[in-house]
């Protein structure tokens, strides 16, 4: 395998705002051979993703700012910064901005690949954005129709 050696600089990257949130791609399932896709997630007040189960990838949460609930199966979690969570594969889970301020979150999947389902579904915005723009009509739809090729399933509408 070739090794692959990815460097970004801190606005590099791909920005995709999806559901009210923007994601930073840092690497992606090309940069790294499949192995693993990783992005920062900017999370406002009230944002977060509808609860979902993923049937391919484990994935992990560092909480760079803020201040996040997760919702882990059964469990509840308040999550500040510096909390680190790990989810494998087949957990519903969802998190929610329950605060007046922006959370930051590094994400991680293993394998990597679910980056398409933002691309695909998602509205690239300017490098640096910190607000979202509402979501563009259909967005929700077309989560919705992308999510189950990438093996995830949507709980909640």
């Amino acid at each position: 395998m070739t090794k692959l050696i990815t460097i970004r600089k801190p606005v590099e990257g791909r920005w995709i705002a999806q559901s009210g949130d923007i994601n930073r791609f840092l690497a992606v399932s090309e940069d790294t051979g499949g192995a693993y896709s990783q992005w920062e997630a900017i999370v406002p007040p009230g944002g977060g993703p509808r609860l979902h189960v993923h049937s391919r990838e484990n994935e992990s949460f560092y909480v760079l700012e803020g201040e996040l609930v997760f919702q882990l199966g059964d469990i509840q979690e308040t999550a500040a910064a510096g909390t680190y969570v790990n989810l494998p594969v087949g957990i519903p889970h969802c998190f929610r901005n329950k605060t007046q301020a922006v959370a930051r979150l590094l994400i991680t999947v293993i394998p990597g690949g679910l980056e398409g389902l933002f691309f695909e579904s998602g509205t690239e915005v300017e490098p640096g954005a910190t607000v979202a723009p509402e979501p563009a009509p259909g967005e929700k739809e077309r989560i919705g129709a992308s999510a189950p090729r990438y093996g995830i399933r949507l709980l909640h509408t």
